[in-house]
């Protein structure tokens, strides 16, 4: 096991890996920029190091200060956490050249899921259902597209082969819009991702978001847990997840599980990752991406099976044996997370940030919070929004409505706007708790 990791990340996943850490008795180090010196991770750590200025490019994302943070404090190994440099093969690649345990999966798994058009190709040969669509990148000045696009038929999505979260996506209905969408994703893809690469697949109307965590060790084991169900969106950033998923047969969580656990086997994965599908109205499943590290949603997945990933993904990392199995992971209730940012829903979710001054965040039984936040801390303008993530559970669904309903009454942060009160008013919505809504659903009962 290692003996101390050093945490290349912040905020609220940053905590939750020291505390994973202090669980199995390894020092920390924790590093920060330098408007992030009080930032909780790093009260929380053994150690601190600062690497950088407030920009990310200059601290979060300098690779050679945080490889000389992990070698002056005696690191044996580095955990990216989410965002930042968890799916950075540049990164991965110097942590091993440095002789230092990348807490992930190999350089050559993320290469392969990183590049969209690369893992779909793979998934088919895989055997795995995929969205059917173009071979390869397209380009606007080919005259091509057009018979592709009718031949895929719209509409179809045009999306960026080397990232995701919206950037780089256009949906076209018809050919008069075609050229100027590609143009436009790759123009944004290329500022987002370095890399203008786009390629065309159908577009699924009135989708499903549906995730399967998936674990490998590096003897050749893997398996799958209970599903996540990430439909409610905006702008194809997660809100609301929850699991197991109200729309998911048991037939049809097997099918997934073994298709995503398929996926993993394709790149012969290890540590832990995730699988996402979309699924159509007809309850037809199709790959959509890998993601190669800890997803923000975790938490969900820890509190329906009982399963600290965290703890898992460091095991793995270090060499141990997956004991999980997928056919006896049992489904021990049912689970809702809701993300509060510091976004104001009433003007277009714009940031903001700002000094939090009264801060009460709930409890009692079946509440859990994943925050980095405090009364008095200043949620800088440089990074991510995320407050705090409230994940309830229940016996059953109605149960974790309620009380995550009651949690989110709780909740009092003064100082910035915030989006607790979007999501009340979301566990309120008759269509959420009839179950089984569909990616546009803030679209259609909220706009």
């Amino acid at each position: 096991m290692f003996k101390k990791i050093l945490i290349a990340n912040r905020g609220e996943i940053a905590c939750r890996v020291i505390r994973a850490c202090k669980e199995l008795g390894i020092k920390t180090v924790a590093i920060h920029s330098e408007t992030d010196k009080e930032s909780m991770h790093v009260k929380l750590a053994d150690q601190s190091v600062c690497v950088g200025p407030p920009s990310a490019a200059e601290s979060y994302l300098n690779i050679p200060s945080i490889i000389a943070s992990a070698e002056i404090t005696g690191a044996d190994a580095i955990h990216p956490g989410y965002g930042f440099l968890a799916e950075n093969i540049y990164f991965a690649e110097v942590c091993a050249a440095c002789k230092l345990n990348f807490i992930g999966p190999s350089k050559e798994a993320i290469e392969k899921m990183g590049d969209k058009i690369a893992a779909i190709n793979l998934m088919k040969k895989s055997g795995v259902p995929v969205i059917p669509g173009s071979d390869g990148p397209i380009n606007a000045d080919d005259p091509k597209i057009f018979g592709l696009a009718k031949e895929i038929g719209y509409p179809v999505i045009v999306k960026a082969a080397a990232g995701g979260g919206g950037k780089g996506m256009r949906i076209v209905v018809s050919e008069e819009t075609l050229k100027t969408s590609i143009t436009l994703a790759q123009t944004e893809a290329n500022a987002a991702f370095g890399n203008a690469d786009v390629y065309m697949e159908k577009y699924i109307e009135e989708p499903h978001h549906i995730e399967f965590q998936i674990l490998g060790d590096n003897f050749g084991k893997t398996a799958y847990l209970p599903e996540r169900d990430c439909s409610i969106q905006r702008r194809h950033q997660k809100l609301v997840e929850e699991s197991p998923s109200p729309l998911i047969s048991e037939a049809l969580r097997k099918k997934m599980g073994k298709a995503a656990r398929n996926a993993a086997e394709a790149v012969k994965y290890s540590t832990v990752g995730t699988i996402e599908f979309l699924v159509d109205k007809h309850g037809k499943f199709y790959f959509m991406e890998m993601n190669t590290r800890i997803q923000v949603e975790h938490p969900v997945t820890e509190m329906v099976t009982g399963i600290d990933l965290v703890k898992e993904q460091i095991k793995l990392a270090a060499g141990e044996k997956l004991c999980i199995s997928s056919e006896k992971t049992p489904i021990l209730g049912h689970v809702i997370e809701c993300r509060i940012n510091a976004e104001d829903p009433d003007r277009d979710f714009i940031p903001s940030p700002g000094k939090i001054g009264k801060l009460f965040l709930p409890g009692g039984p079946g509440i859990r919070v994943d925050s980095h936040v405090y009364s008095g801390y200043t949620i800088p303008p440089f990074y991510d929004s995320l407050i705090a993530k409230i994940i309830a559970f229940g016996s059953d669904r109605y149960e974790a409505i309620m009380r995550m309903r009651r949690a989110l009454k709780e909740v009092e942060i003064e100082g910035v706007k915030n989006t607790s009160g979007l999501h009340y008013k979301i566990m309120t919505n008759e269509a959420f708790c009839k179950g089984g809504v569909s990616t546009d659903f803030l679209i259609k009962q909220f706009s």
